[in-house]
């Protein structure tokens, strides 16, 4: 079938594959990394617990076959290297079967990972990446021109990602239709980036044009991925300049780097295709049944997207193939930090020694800039973003994160920037406060070297103590 392939994209999927695959690497990275405190034996929303009470079919994982925490390591670490495998092109290397086997293994290893990750894995780009990981696997190798209907689901998933975005924003806050929200969104994002000051001070009209901009590219410039070249590459480049200038103005994880890769299958690279042969009859047949099926599926992301009720970043089978997406559909007008704090003394007191636990990216110490981490993702950062919002956010496992600091647990230690308790010193008692932050201005950054102005609010934990601890004398 001669329309089957598009041999002029065969540079396209090559960086798509290839940068796709970093990105599988940096999740499985952080995956590796982090687990144990989070979810691990001892984490604190463990993953034996969860799959104790959620079936397969609700949450299918290898880890419902065998759990370990070294059996976890075991697979994050192994997702790293097969991403690392990927990125460096050994699938052209193999058969086109053999290319696709090994497309696959990083997409199941994830999809174990986010089924048992609970609150620290319901991000919406974890999804994105399982949905654009398992389009990944019939896209070829160099042993066969890309094929055009899985082309055409990439920019299809391009499309949800920013329509769905764009849409939840004009229904949502008011102040995405007055054009007002970037006046505070640079200052109240879950993890301000080291521009992000910079971007909170620009004029004001500026930030209306940046919001009037931000709808053009999202409701109007998908329309345009799906008409001829080279229209849907001018639409695809756009979407890349903006979401590179998101990138500059906080760290928003990999959802901006997963979108520019969507955003570059769609863009013709000019170049001479190598001679290949056409795909293999059963190779056809698979494509076109998957590409079927997802279409088949998108129903309930379209209903969503219609719906006054549009819900973001929602799941809708247990294999993410096809999901919602959205972002920022309310705008927080003023930015609240928990601050957590220990002290050694036997009896807490206003006047104790109270020390500060430092964060590895969420906001703390005002003279602290902010530091670029992005496309890593530091899940704790984000979920005590969460966690000054509303204490119900946190009520899952944020009496364990105080319980690990009273323990002075290591593999929670590791995920902190900095523990004011030496290992062998664990603190008596530990509180969390909670403080209004706000972005000083030019004058004050001068004289104080302070970005961040921060005022008390109220107690958010009153000092606590291990139990064995309130037995003591």
């Amino acid at each position: 079938m001669g329309w089957f392939t598009a041999p002029d994209y065969w540079l396209s999927r090559l960086v798509f594959q290839r940068a796709l695959a970093g990105l599988y690497l940096i999740a499985f990275l952080t995956a590796a990394r982090q687990f144990r405190a989070l979810i691990g034996e001892r984490g604190m929303l463990p993953v034996p617990r969860f799959l104790a009470r959620m079936p397969f079919r609700q949450a299918p994982s290898i880890f419902q076959l065998h759990y370990t925490d070294r059996f976890f390591a075991t697979c994050a670490w192994a997702g790293c290297a097969v991403s690392a495998a990927l990125a460096a092109g050994l699938e052209s290397q193999l058969p086109l079967w053999g290319g696709m086997l090994l497309w696959l293994l990083p997409w199941v290893l994830y999809l174990s990972i986010v089924n048992v990750g609970q609150t620290w894995y319901a991000f919406g780009w974890e999804s994105l990446l399982l949905e654009v990981g398992f389009l990944a696997v019939f896209l070829g190798n160099d042993k066969v021109a890309p094929p055009v209907v899985v082309l055409f689901l990439l920019r299809w998933i391009l499309f949800r990602v920013e329509f769905g975005a764009g849409l939840i924003k004009l229904r949502g806050d008011a102040c995405w239709r007055k054009l007002t929200c970037l006046d505070f969104h640079h200052e109240t994002q879950p993890m301000p980036g080291p521009l992000s000051w910079f971007f909170h001070h620009l004029p004001r009209p500026l930030h209306r044009i940046e919001v009037a901009a931000n709808h053009v590219t999202q409701l109007l410039v998908p329309v345009l991925l799906f008409t001829p070249q080279p229209i849907a590459t001018a639409a695809a480049s756009l979407m890349i300049a903006t979401q590179l200038w998101l990138v500059l103005s906080g760290n928003f994880s990999w959802l901006n780097w997963i979108t520019i890769v969507l955003a570059v299958s769609a863009v013709h690279l000019p170049h001479t295709p190598p001679p290949v042969p056409d795909p293999p009859v059963w190779y056809e047949v698979v494509v076109l049944t998957v590409a079927a099926l997802l279409l088949w599926l998108s129903h309930g992301p379209v209903r969503n997207m219609t719906s006054r009720r549009q819900i973001m970043n929602r799941s809708f089978d247990p294999l993410h193939l096809v999901n919602s997406y959205g972002a920022f559909g309310t705008v927080s007008r003023i930015r609240y930090e928990v601050v957590v704090e220990g002290t050694t003394d036997a009896v807490p007191r206003e006047d104790s020694g109270w020390r500060e636990y430092e964060f590895r990216g969420k906001p703390g110490d005002p003279r602290r800039w902010p530091r670029q981490f992005a496309p890593y993702h530091l899940r704790l950062d984000w979920m005590m973003w969460f966690a000054a919002l509303s204490p119900g956010y946190a009520d899952p496992w944020f009496g364990a994160l105080v319980e690990r600091l009273l323990e002075n647990d290591r593999d929670t230690l590791r995920l902190l920037r900095r523990s004011p308790f030496p290992p062998d010193a664990p603190p008596r008692y530990v509180r969390a406060r909670l403080f209004r932050y706000r972005y000083t201005s030019w004058r004050e950054l001068r004289e104080t070297g302070a970005c961040w102005e921060r005022t008390f609010v109220r107690e958010y934990l009153p000092p606590t103590r291990l139990a064995a601890d309130a037995q003591r004398p």
